[in-house]
């Protein structure tokens, strides 16, 4: 089932084969007040106000996020939309982070690199901020960073796939050093300035 939770038309369901669950504010309504930026010294400044994250690998490990990483993904959450696209390999996104403020959007079984590329177009992405570990992930990286966005490689565990480390203008590894770049921006400033 899609949800259309705002302006945007959805598509139609046999192009866009997942499901999703959305939070209880619709994304144009908090869209306006909200946002993270940061400037690079000698490069530029970053506005975000999406967060498009894969799961499993990414934000998990063997399918369970950690307590430290569900408090700061609703700190998160607070300044910025998340939207996480994931193929849920464990089924357990849902029980894990279907409670946050968030939405999470389940992929069909082929061509997840596509769909994840697809979700991520609905968005700005010269103000999202993308996170990934997978080969699934890549394309949407690659969308990310081409528009000037931030595209970040996550190890967080279970590997990190090299497509994916090809796409993004940043690695780290951990889940939470990940959502801490966004948090601190400092960080990013530490980490791409010229």
């Amino acid at each position: 089932m899609y949800k259309d939770d705002d302006s945007r038309s959805a598509p139609h369901p046999a192009r866009l084969p997942m499901t999703r669950s959305s939070p209880a504010i619709a994304h144009s309504e908090r869209q306006s007040e909200r946002g993270i930026a940061v400037d690079i010294p000698g490069a530029r400044t970053l506005r975000i106000d999406t967060l498009l994250t894969d799961y499993t690998g990414t934000l998990s490990y063997g399918g369970a996020a950690t307590a430290e990483v569900t408090s700061l993904l609703r700190q998160v959450a607070a300044s910025i939309d998340i939207r996480i696209l994931t193929a849920d390999t464990f089924g357990t996104a849902d029980r894990e982070i279907g409670f946050l403020p968030l939405e999470v959007v389940k992929l069909a079984p082929e061509a997840q690199d596509e769909q994840k590329a697809r979700c991520a177009a609905e968005y700005d992405l010269s103000r999202a901020a993308a996170f990934g570990n997978g080969a699934n992930d890549r394309l949407m990286l690659r969308a990310v960073r081409q528009a000037g966005g931030l595209a970040v490689a996550v190890d967080n565990g279970e590997g990190c796939a090299v497509a994916a480390l090809l796409e993004a203008e940043v690695f780290v590894t951990g889940a939470a050093n990940a959502l801490l770049l966004l948090l601190e921006p400092d960080r990013l400033k530490a980490t791409l300035r010229r």
